[in-house]
């Protein structure tokens, strides 16, 4: 395929396909040769194979042959899953999330975050200020909340800081979570891609993201 047929958006949205893969944004020079090729994936894969994989992907479905050396790899702790698994040792089941929703008064807001593994439901409430900046770190403390009365080792468990970023042509929440093991704290984060603009739910899911491997460890 010639440089000047590439279709960058298609590509992109291809290798959103591969598992490991949560974001992907192409840079091109003025004749439509990609030169830089950035990639945000979870580290179930080490960074070298997601980067085959890139190569496959593109030569296999565009007849594209890319260096290896334009590519670049960022690996979140974890990476973004539509569902998170918590693991057989809290019983085999998925953790995902339900409803999320906010009730303001005044200047102060409540938000609620339902969660549900199998026959289990949980709601966990966050409320603070109506500040734009306060949001995605209510709904993450909502998120942890309904999350520690499904699996009580999460209790251990506080959130640093929840943001949404753009990465590329995509928005990703990030979330990093502090696990207190006295003596020692541990920090971990974790992504999820933002859907159909639902940045609370994407928020929501990179805290599960973030506490997933983790939680597993503490419970064994």
């Amino acid at each position: 395929m010639e440089p000047a047929d590439l279709d960058v958006t298609e590509i992109e949205r291809e290798l959103c396909r591969l598992p490991e893969v949560n974001a992907a944004r192409i840079v091109i020079d003025e004749i439509g040769r990609p030169t830089e090729i950035h990639i945000l994936a979870t580290s179930g894969k080490h960074a070298k194979q997601v980067a085959r994989d890139i190569q496959s992907v593109a030569m296999a479905t565009f007849g594209l042959e890319l260096d290896r050396r334009i590519i670049s790899v960022v690996q979140l702790d974890g990476g973004q899953r539509d569902e998170t698994v918590i693991g057989t040792p809290m019983r085999g089941g998925r953790v995902i999330v339900g409803t999320i929703t906010s009730e303001q008064s005044g200047l102060r807001q409540v938000i609620r975050v339902a969660l549900e593994r199998e026959d289990d439901k949980s709601e966990g409430v966050a409320e603070g200020s109506v500040a734009s900046s306060s949001r995605h770190r209510l709904v993450a403390q909502a998120t942890l909340e309904a999350l520690r009365q499904i699996v009580p080792v999460a209790d251990c468990a506080d959130i640093e800081m929840a943001i949404v970023q753009r990465v590329g042509t995509r928005d990703v929440a990030v979330a990093c979570v502090v696990f207190v093991v006295p003596p020692h704290e541990e920090i971990v984060s974790g992504s999820a891609v933002v859907r159909l603009n639902n940045e609370p739910d994407a928020v929501a899911r990179a805290v599960l993201d973030a506490t997933n491997r983790r939680l597993v460890q503490l419970a064994t």
